[in-house]
C-alpha cells in the first residue's frame, strides 16, 4: 500500500487517522510545524508497530511543504492518501466587523493556498498511477457560518469550493477528492470521538462514493 500522509498532524484527529490507516498497512507520514510534537506522535505510533516517518514544516511555506512531502515519499514510497487537516489559529476567531484583511489573508493561506500547494506536489504522481485520495477536514463553519467567528466561515467556504472543483477535475483520473466537515468539537468526550471521525475518513477513502460528508451528530467509533 502507498503512504498515508497527514498535513497539519496533531495528537487528536491526525493521530487517530494515522492509526486507522496504519492498521490497514499504509506507512504513515506526518507533517506539522512542531518537531517535538511530531517525534512524540511518531514514538506512539511506532510503539504500536506502525511504520512512521515525520517531517517538520510550516505548511503555509510552499517550498518547505513540497520538500517535506518529497522527503516522506523518498522514505515511505508513493503517497496514496493525503489528509489535509491543519488547525487554524484561535487568534483569528473574531466577529466579522473586527476581522481585518490580515486575518482573512492568514486563514486563506492556511486553508486554501497551502491545500493547493499540497495538491500540486502530490497529484501529478497520483494521476500517473491513476490512483490516490485527497481528504480534507473542516469545521462546522463550512456549512454553518457565524458572524462572531467570521474567518473560519470565509476560509472553509473557499476550501469547500476548492475540494468540490478538485473532485470534478480528478475523478476521471482515478484520484478521489473528498471533504469531511465536522460540526462540533472533536476530542475524547467532547462530542466527536477522534477514532470515530478517523473511521469516517477511512470510509471516504475506501468507498469513494461522495465528495462531501457532514457529521452533525456526535460520532463515536461504535457508531461508525
Amino acid at each position: 500500500m502507498g503512504a498515508f500522509v497527514v498535513i497539519g498532524a496533531g495528537p487528536g484527529l491526525g493521530a487517530a487517522a494515522a492509526r486507522r490507516f496504519g492498521r490497514e498497512g499504509h506507512p504513515v507520514g506526518l507533517i506539522a510545524r512542531s518537531a517535538e510534537r511530531l517525534q512524540t506522535m511518531a514514538a506512539d505510533l511506532k510503539s504500536e508497530g506502525l511504520t512512521t516517518a515525520v517531517e517538520a514544516a510550516d505548511v503555509t511555506d510552499e517550498q518547505a511543504l513540497a520538500a517535506a512531502l518529497g522527503a516522506l515519499r523518498e522514505r515511505l514510497g508513493p503517497i496514496e492518501v493525503v489528509l489535509f487537516s491543519p488547525r487554524p489559529s484561535l487568534a483569528w476567531i473574531k466577529p466579522v466587523l473586527d476581522t481585518g484583511p490580515p486575518d482573512i489573508e492568514s486563514a486563506l493561506a492556511l486553508s486554501v493556498v497551502a491545500a493547493a500547494a499540497a495538491v500540486r506536489t502530490v497529484v501529478p504522481d497520483m494521476r500517473r498511477r491513476r490512483h490516490g485520495t485527497l481528504l480534507f477536514t473542516t469545521g462546522g463553519a463550512a456549512v454553518e457560518p457565524h458572524r462572531d467567528r467570521a474567518v473560519s466561515g470565509i476560509a472553509y467556504a473557499a476550501e469547500s469550493a476548492y475540494v468540490r472543483l478538485l473532485h470534478e477535475a480528478l475523478a476521471d483520473d482515478g484520484v478521489h477528492a473528498a471533504q469531511l466537515t465536522v460540526v462540533g468539537p472533536i476530542g475524547p468526550g467532547a462530542g466527536h470521538e477522534p477514532d470515530g471521525v478517523a473511521q469516517e475518513l477511512w470510509q471516504l477513502h475506501t468507498t469513494r462514493a461522495q465528495p462531501l460528508l457532514i457529521l452533525r451528530r456526535p460520532c463515536s467509533l461504535a457508531e461508525s
